[in-house]
């Protein structure tokens, strides 16, 4: 068995991959490692998106965590932010959503949050892994009043979710013509209340589903049918949400896309003016677009640059004190809110910043100047993948590209976590000059490396 966790839990195909078997594991050995400090019966809360396969996992998680003496508050249908959230408010010591984020319906996953609601460090997600891997017996088969019970929540959890959105901004949204993609996912219900508790016109799509069309043609990887909703409703802006809504893309009033680096750059600009900005400094990604750096830094800001991966961003967020991180896929984490990406919250933030501008969405996206990227893959062997950064030739063909941009673009390589593969990404003005370089690049790193 490979590792478990990647770099959002474990996730694969429902029911072949994460099978309910390793859902039960999952259950025992994560309540077992994360409650270790309990004395009494350790409490988690679980969560889910729509998908089919959602309530064969949360039995199975279930049934695990009940194994060794937790206790389960089930919240149902909500967002992995809302988990994360409710957690403390339930003063639970676990959290877990039951998810494959924006991937296809057939695909699931299981990621945990702790009791403060952060995702699992790396040394406790191993923890839980060698207890599955090692086949260790965490709870010796206990028995009698031992057993842990599903418990009801006292109170609506969509309901307290909701209302917790609703304070994080400080204005009203009264007659604004918003278009909402909700993606056939978690967020189809609890969106639609938000805004209309805000007072806002809300016209809703992908909010329909129906086990298997989750992220199918909609949402925030696909937007399409939001641009065209925008434009045919005459709306203030779209806002897309993926299956688990912890992602935010959106589209303005001409129904163009704004990004994950577009939204981080107009947000960051609100919270500069409002002096809320902590040392004008945002946190992104290697990923993060030249024109994105550019902005931030004639807007007076530094970026603190970490590896790909949300947790990496909140991980430099939480050393540095900054208070707004993200990456170009549309996670985005406001630290004075919340401890995760929420593509509600989000949205919310970006309408206040759009409105408190008194300018149009399209106009302070076109201030941000996005440069064209273009990916290539190198296949290389398993054992070579990281091989490129010493290598004499590869490291003079780099400064070469460098050189021949004329400081206009830039070159970032990168081996991926799960293929053989090292993946080229240049950035520059000449999207078919940035291509050939590109190419060229992969196919001297497949030559030195495959």
């Amino acid at each position: 068995m490979g590792r478990l966790f990647g770099t959002d839990g474990v996730r694969g195909v429902a029911n072949s991959e994460l099978t309910p078997e390793l859902a039960f594991k999952l259950g025992k050995a994560g309540a077992h490692v994360l409650s270790q400090n309990n004395n009494d019966k350790p409490v988690v809360l679980i969560g889910k998106d729509t998908r089919i396969s959602g309530d064969m996992l949360e039995d199975a998680l279930s049934a695990g965590i009940l194994a060794v003496g937790g206790n389960v508050i089930k919240v149902g249908v909500l967002p992995t932010p809302a988990v994360a959230y409710l957690v403390k408010h339930y003063k639970a010591d676990v959290g877990v959503v039951i998810s494959a984020s924006h991937n296809p319906f057939e695909y699931n996953g299981i990621k945990f949050f702790n009791g403060d609601g952060f995702k699992l460090d790396d040394e406790i997600e191993d923890q839980i892994e060698d207890i599955i891997i090692r086949n260790t017996d965490v709870n010796s088969h206990i028995t009698g009043d031992k057993l842990g019970r599903c418990l009801d929540a006292d109170e609506d959890a969509l309901e307290i979710y909701a209302n917790y959105l609703v304070s994080t901004i400080d204005c009203r949204l009264d007659g604004l013509k918003l278009v909402l993609d909700c993606a056939n996912g978690a967020s189809y219900k609890v969106a639609q209340m938000v805004y209309e508790k805000l007072g806002a016109d809300v016209t809703v799509i992908g909010n329909q589903p129906t086990g298997l069309n989750i992220n199918k043609g909609c949402g925030s990887t696909h937007p399409e049918k939001l641009q065209e909703e925008v434009v045919k409703q005459d709306a203030f802006m779209g806002l897309a949400y993926d299956g688990d809504a912890d992602r935010l893309i959106a589209v303005d009033e001409l129904g163009r896309i704004i990004d994950g680096d577009k939204l981080i750059c107009i947000c960051a600009k609100m919270l500069k003016d409002t002096g809320e900005l902590k040392d004008n400094k945002v946190t992104a990604t290697v990923m993060s677009n030249i024109g994105f750096h550019k902005y931030l830094e004639n807007l007076g800001c530094t970026v603190d640059v970490t590896a790909v991966g949300d947790r990496y961003v909140l991980e430099s967020m939480m050393k540095t004190g900054c208070v707004i991180g993200g990456e170009q896929s549309g996670h985005i984490i406001f630290r004075n809110h919340s401890t995760t990406g929420d593509g509600i919250l989000s949205s919310l933030q970006l309408v206040k910043a759009v409105l408190d501008s008194g300018r149009k969405a399209s106009e302070l996206s076109d201030e941000i100047e996005i440069y064209p990227q273009v990916l290539k893959n190198a296949r290389v062997k398993n054992e070579n993948k990281s091989k490129y950064s010493t290598d004499p030739e590869i490291c003079e063909a780099i400064k070469k590209v460098e050189a021949e941009m004329e400081g206009l673009g830039r070159v970032l390589i990168r081996p991926s976590g799960t293929e053989p593969l090292v993946r080229v990404m240049l950035e520059g003005q000449d999207v078919d000059h940035i291509t050939e370089l590109a190419q060229d690049l992969a196919k001297l790193l497949t030559k030195r490396f495959g």
